[in-house]
């Protein structure tokens, strides 16, 4: 009878067994960055104001021409707070009309989004933790695609300057 019950079991897929047991699958990995891109920007700040307070104003669309003096247009096109699958359109440092998707969405925690421009593919990451000294806010972006790969030295300088404007904008912002 065990060699019967063996046999079977061997038969049946290595998931359905992990299923039945309890034990869990490996965790589904959250979207993020291409970490192969040629152009990769990090960066952090701390905001000295209530974490709702500053994911509020970063996701509020709508307002970041507002408080961000490179962003010229911005404006939701899917109606309510921001989730997966919510699109933007907005235009940034000469980029115009650049259609934004959300890949995730974690409120008050992290929020991803991405989307193709004049040829650069981009994934914006943007995750926020409370800290005893304020919200810790990461952000990582990357860039792919032809533009990038041509002209990689200035197109890194230009992401580097523009996250860390962006940061710096949210944080003034935020505290006032």
């Amino acid at each position: 009878m065990l060699a019967t019950l063996l046999t079977k079991a061997a038969a049946v897929p290595t998931a359905l067994l992990i299923a039945l047991s309890g034990q869990a699958a490996a965790p589904h990995q959250p979207p993020g960055i291409d970490p192969d891109a040629p152009v990769i920007t990090r960066d952090d700040i701390v905001i000295h104001a209530p974490l709702i307070r500053v994911w509020n104003i970063q996701t509020d669309v709508d307002a970041w021409p507002t408080w961000q003096p490179d962003v010229t247009e911005a404006a939701k096109q899917t109606p309510g707070p921001l989730r997966k699958g919510s699109v933007f359109v907005w235009s940034v440092n000469g980029l115009q009309n650049i259609t934004s998707t959300v890949k995730q969405a974690r409120p008050g925690h992290r929020i991803v989004w991405g989307g193709p421009a004049q040829g650069i593919t981009a994934v914006h990451v943007w995750t926020f933790r409370q800290e005893r000294d304020g919200v810790h806010v990461h952000t990582e972006e990357s860039w792919s695609g032809a533009p990038v790969e041509s002209d990689t030295a200035n197109l890194q300088a230009a992401l580097d300057a523009s996250l860390d404007a962006w940061l710096h904008n949210l944080k003034a912002t935020a505290e006032n």
